[in-house]
């Protein structure tokens, strides 16, 4: 059972390291950098947050955001252009 055991340990171990081996060749190449598309930044969802603020207070419960919720907004990468 030991013998078993050891024998897949290393199987296993040279497995991965062939695996690993194998990764690099075209790791370290990549596209030419050329204009950056509209990156996604997250905002506050205001409208979101009105909302549920404006049904809470109608219940009169009050409300504490601990993780406020967020959008995605897209925004142009080139910032030199404004």
């Amino acid at each position: 059972m030991n013998r078993l055991l050891l024998c897949t340990i290393v199987s296993m171990c040279a497995l991965g390291l062939a695996a690993c081996a194998s990764t690099q060749g075209g790791a370290g190449y990549g596209a030419a950098p050329g204009p950056q598309p509209t990156q996604k930044i997250f905002e506050r969802d205001a409208a979101y947050i009105a909302y549920v603020e404006r049904t809470a207070r109608m219940r009169g419960i009050d409300v504490r955001w601990v993780n406020p919720p967020v959008k995605r907004v897209a925004r142009n990468g080139d910032s030199e252009a404004q």
